[in-house]
């Protein structure tokens, strides 16, 4: 009699654990927000973690392009969501660390959002309209030096990676160049291939297809090694221009108002999802690395993250409305 007592005490234990645990998986279709125009980087990078993380689940996460300033409107909307794990964002440098580029942010991206984990990161590449007179980075300095604020660099928007990545190029190299910001960088990019803008430092995942046909010429990688996805394109360094290193990164992110038992589980669900070799490699593939890691780790890179970007906000000058 004390058995049968026994195992069902421990049924009702593992029922309710059960039930625990399925109360903090999302129970219904989950939406990731990516702030940015479809086909770019960002938004290849939350399909491919959208669909890995739709068959853990066993239900539907579909995406979500919302555009406009820098990111920040698809990112306030998830910061107002609920914190319920239904409304998640694919959150980037723009957002997370150089929102100080805006004076009158109607949310707090420091406190209104949380990082899940960081996603992923990969490394820009300089690329060039192959009208533009240039063969090498080299090439590009010397023209840009002697045509000062007459080349333009097209970005993903204001305070995005690519924009970030041609504030700090200016700023190691002296040089002066214009910006053109767009409402995401495939509209940049297709711009850049049409000749209506002369330079990007584009993400890396979309430059080999198109660096490939001649669309582009690609100068140079902005990390400090070369990328196995453009083994022939030298890094910043090694093309002529010491201490230039920077490169993007995404995260997943929710509402500060998630609860920290919801958190941790999403966070375990991104992570393992990570370590699939599917979509390790799938993101090899595009030249991303994946990341992941635990929620304080990941709050702690956004915090030493944000104090980089926004030195180089402030050194640059750079503030909108």
């Amino acid at each position: 009699m004390r058995l049968a007592y026994l195992a069902a005490a421990i049924a009702v234990l593992t029922l309710s654990a059960l039930r625990a645990e399925a109360q903090t998986a999302p129970q219904r279709t989950v939406r990731i927000v990516v702030p940015f125009a479809a086909g770019g980087s960002a938004d290849v990078l939350a399909r491919v973690t959208a669909q890995a993380l739709a068959t853990r689940w066993g239900q539907q996460v579909v995406i979500d392009n919302r555009l406009g300033a820098g990111g920040h409107i698809g990112a306030e909307h998830v910061a107002r969501s609920p914190g319920d794990g239904q409304t998640l964002l694919l959150g980037s440098i723009g957002i997370h660390a150089a929102y100080s580029v805006y004076r009158n942010l109607p949310y707090a991206p420091a406190t209104d959002l949380t990082p899940v984990t960081i996603l992923a990161e990969f490394p820009n590449v300089i690329i060039a309209h192959p009208a533009v007179p240039v063969q090498n980075l080299r090439d590009l300095v010397a023209l840009a030096r002697a045509r000062p604020g007459e080349l333009t660099f097209g970005s993903a928007g204001n305070a995005t990676s690519t924009h970030m990545a041609g504030e700090l190029f200016m700023l190691v190299t002296g040089l002066r160049m214009t910006h053109v910001p767009y409402r995401g960088s495939s509209q940049a990019l297709n711009d850049l291939m049409a000749g209506n803008i002369q330079l990007m430092f584009e993400n890396l995942p979309t430059v080999p297809p198109v660096a490939s046909a001649g669309h582009v010429r690609a100068l140079a990688v902005t990390s400090a090694a070369r990328s196995p996805a453009l083994p022939d394109v030298p890094t910043a360094a090694e093309a002529g221009v010491e201490g230039y290193v920077a490169t993007a990164w995404f995260t997943i992110a929710a509402p500060a108002s998630t609860p920290q038992p919801l958190l941790e589980r999403l966070n375990a669900d991104l992570r393992a999802v990570l370590a699939e070799p599917a979509l390790r490699e799938r993101f090899t593939t595009m030249g991303a690395t994946p990341i992941g890691g635990p929620l304080d780790e990941s709050r702690a890179f956004l915090a030493s993250e944000t104090v980089k970007w926004s030195r180089v906000v402030q050194a640059a000058g750079i503030r909108l409305d």
